[in-house]
């Protein structure tokens, strides 16, 4: 079981280029805006300030790295689909996002965020299909858990699942959280340590 006895913020970057010039390994977190990526970061790290929540969605506007244990990095990325956005944010953003998963070497998985209680959204899935196409390896997390009934959860998780299907051979793994209840946070844990261990 992951012990997370550190976690600080590192830096934050506008472009690519700017990020850590160390080779440990980096685990981005993403998904729409509001989707609960700093509350869900703060949870997973057992601390309250690290990521900023914000009222206002669409504030991360940067790639911002947090050194875990001084063993890997977790990496808060824009999120996506924020309607309030100008056309040259919103193409800027897609610039800054896609070329980190691109192009940074240290990236070994993402994890997408996606709220469970909405049904599969055309922007999440284009993302996805994307992560694919561009063979970046990921995991889809949902959120908000705590939010419906553990029935209606599985049905939404396996409504998703068979939409994937429609397009996807082999799912990606799965993960239901729930910031409020701290649900989940074992699972995504162990499965950046599994990985961790892979690559030593």
């Amino acid at each position: 079981m992951m012990d997370i006895k550190k976690a600080e913020f590192c830096l934050s970057a506008p472009i690519v280029s700017m990020c850590p010039k160390d080779n440990k390994p980096e685990y981005a977190f993403i998904g729409r805006s509001n989707v609960g990526k700093s509350s869900l970061i703060n949870m997973l790290t057992n601390n309250k300030k690290l990521a900023k929540t914000s009222a206002t969605p669409g504030k991360t506007l940067l790639i911002n790295h947090f050194i875990i244990n001084n063993e890997w990095y977790l990496v808060d990325l824009p999120g996506y689909g924020y309607a309030k956005r100008s056309k040259k944010e919103v193409g800027k953003l897609e610039q800054m996002i896609s070329g980190y998963i691109l192009q940074r070497e240290q990236l070994v998985n993402v994890f997408l965020l996606v709220d469970v209680r909405l049904e599969p959204q055309k922007i999440d899935l284009e993302f996805i299909q994307w992560l694919g196409d561009s063979s970046i390896p990921f995991a889809i997390v949902f959120t908000k858990a705590d939010k419906l009934s553990a029935m209606k959860v599985s049905q939404q998780v396996e409504t998703y699942k068979k939409v994937l299907l429609e397009t996807w051979e082999e799912l990606p793994p799965v993960f239901i959280t729930s910031a409020e209840k701290r649900q989940g946070r074992d699972e995504v844990l162990d499965y950046i340590d599994r990985i961790n261990k892979d690559l030593e």
